[in-house]
């Protein structure tokens, strides 16, 4: 993970779905800790310190804006509160679509159009505006208690500092079109990508949450959070993004490989001052599995505008699973 994304602003974690064991922890750029040991330059030290691409940051205890990475938690927590069925076609919208004149000139965009709006369609064609009918659907109450269920504004468990996901000013929700957009990662969403795999994980655990963990002396498999996604959800959104994978349509088509299950799911999560902003930037994630190894990998790349989105990462991630 380290050689592919080492020229990039990154955050990648390899986890044992089923034990919690994290594989990989990596952030880059980075440093050589070893030009510690003899100790450095006032000179030196200034210089880590004020590089652009912050090599002593650690991107993995940060936060970020998932984008459409956080549909299928979306969608299981539909399925799971009985606010959502996945076969339901919600219908044809276009590329642009509003709720009502309410929102003024605010509309949700997607990128394209195709036949049928139902759950497993929109993560395949990874439909904004599916997701944003799909939360205002759920409710603003309904989904501020299900995502605080899931570990918002809480600490993982683990000794390295990790920032708290959350959801809103407060972890609220405020406004109608807030609402909608938290549907598609958007919004005021921030998540930790450690605790993006914990969550990711309750898909390929009968809706457990599996806890991560470092220190192998005390290696077990603890669950954090207990059947957090009733098992239809868990059925219906593993099965889903295998297709992500396995569909000619799905975003993340490219890293099918003969011979291997691989499930996933792409997202380009816009950073931008204002809805017409054009000078923002993107980030980039994918969030995958194979289940021939029980690897879950969660990845996270900053600065993708112009690079090709989250599709900047899936010729990298798709040579780990090779």
């Amino acid at each position: 993970m380290y050689e592919l994304f080492s020229k990039d602003k990154s955050a990648h974690i390899a986890m044992n779905y089923k034990t919690g064991e994290i594989l990989a922890l990596v952030s880059t750029p980075t440093f050589n800790s070893n030009d510690f040991a003899m100790g450095i330059s006032n000179n030196q030290w200034k210089q880590l310190q004020e590089q652009e691409e912050k090599p002593l940051y650690n991107r993995c205890l940060s936060t970020y804006a998932p984008g459409s990475s956080f549909k299928p938690i979306i969608g299981a927590i539909g399925i799971s509160t009985n606010k959502l069925s996945p076969n339901e076609d919600f219908g044809p919208s276009g590329t642009s679509w509003q709720k009502d004149s309410s929102w003024g000139d605010y509309k949700i965009t997607t990128l394209k159009e195709y036949e049928k709006a139902n759950l497993k369609n929109a993560l395949i064609n990874s439909d904004n505006i599916y997701f944003a009918k799909a939360s205002l659907k759920i409710g603003k109450e309904t989904l501020q208690n299900e995502l605080l269920k899931l570990g918002f504004d809480e600490n993982i468990l683990l000794d390295l500092g990790t920032s708290k996901s959350s959801f809103g000013d407060n972890n609220k929700i405020d406004t109608e079109i807030q609402l909608a957009d938290t549907g598609y990662g958007q919004g005021k969403v921030l998540i930790n990508p450690i605790h993006m795999a914990s969550i990711y994980s309750a898909f390929l655990n009968e809706g457990n949450m599996i806890l991560p963990y470092i220190d192998k002396k005390n290696a077990s498999a603890t669950i954090w959070k207990k059947q957090v996604f009733t098992n239809d959800a868990v059925n219906e959104i593993k099965n889903d993004l295998i297709q992500v994978v396995e569909d000619e349509n799905g975003t993340a088509h490219s890293v099918k490989i003969d011979g291997k299950t691989i499930g996933g799911k792409t997202g380009t999560a816009e950073i931008k001052s204002s809805k017409g902003d054009e000078n923002g930037t993107e980030l980039g994630w994918f969030n995958s599995f194979c289940e021939d190894k029980s690897l879950l990998i969660i990845s996270m790349v900053e600065d993708v505008k112009d690079r090709g989105g989250s599709h900047y990462l899936l010729p990298k991630i798709k040579t780990i699973y090779e």
